[in-house]
């Protein structure tokens, strides 16, 4: 066998040495049997699509988790406004009490005006991300992989509560005994509103605990189909990168031992001329 066909047979074996390392590699550092379409364009797709919904069951879990956290905000607030308005109906029946006198209930109406100042702040104070959720403008939408959510969010202040009329006047009076009877209805009214939307964002809570585990269990099985249909085995891998990269070191030996058989054959063969050309001139 020629020096040239040697050669290039250990060109051939290096290159594909080359290019089974650099397969391997690109596995190992992706992760990915298939890090690009040209390692089976089908799998490939199969795969791109699970990722694609991985992604959007993960965006969905963290949208429940915020959602949770801002209605979190909204229920807390609520919550005090329903502690104030209990305190409010005690103040009420303390000022209906026959006992008290007209300074009596007029300390009682400055207690009175301060709970609904308390409510208004619990109101004004339930911010997220910039938002006033108790004003009555704010309405929270889940977006999730399996559709849209719409929790409505309602007015909480003392005007929203029926508590003071449209010019922030108090509903409340306590200073007249023949106006309390009004004012214990007013005040009842205002917490059965509060307790009904205390109880809608508690089953909205619910309902997105509920979406929130079915997410975690979406992602766990899409997680594990990807695992066992794209997964690299990075140790077989290893070994597969090293046996190229000894191939590869072999080949290209052969191919510097063969460059030198051709230096020294080609040093020859001017030797060779020069003696004869050498020979010529003296005869």
């Amino acid at each position: 066998m020629s020096i040239g066909s040697v050669m290039n047979s250990s060109l051939n074996q290096l290159n594909r040495a080359q290019s089974v390392q650099n397969a391997s590699l690109q596995r190992i550092a992706t992760g990915s049997k298939r890090p690009s379409a040209a390692n089976g364009a089908s799998d490939y797709a199969i795969a791109q699509k699970m990722q694609y919904n991985l992604g959007s069951v993960r965006q969905s879990t963290a949208n429940t988790q915020t959602a949770n956290s801002m209605l979190n905000v909204a229920s807390g607030a609520i919550n005090n406004t329903v502690s104030s308005l209990s305190s409010l109906k005690e103040t009420l029946l303390n000022a209906a009490n026959g006992t008290n006198g007209d300074y009596d209930r007029a300390a009682l109406q400055e207690t009175v005006n301060q709970t609904l100042s308390q409510i208004n702040t619990n109101a004004q104070q339930a911010n997220y991300n910039g938002k006033n959720l108790l004003d009555g403008t704010q309405s929270l939408t889940v977006a999730g992989a399996d559709g849209y959510e719409t929790v409505s969010l309602g007015d909480m202040s003392t005007k929203g509560l029926g508590l003071t009329d449209s010019q922030g006047k108090s509903n409340v009076d306590v200073t007249n005994p023949d106006s309390l009877a009004s004012a214990l209805e007013t005040v009842d009214s205002a917490l059965n509103a509060a307790l009904d939307q205390a109880t809608a964002i508690g089953a909205a809570q619910q309902g997105l605990g509920y979406q929130a585990d079915n997410y975690t269990t979406m992602e766990e099985n899409l997680q594990a189909s990807l695992s066992t249909n794209d997964d690299a085995d990075i140790a077989a891998e290893s070994v597969t990168n090293a046996s190229a990269k000894t191939q590869s070191q072999m080949a290209l030996w052969a191919v510097k031992q063969g460059m030198q058989a051709m230096s020294q054959q080609m040093l020859g063969t001017l030797n060779n001329h020069s003696r004869g050309a050498a020979f010529g001139m003296l005869s």
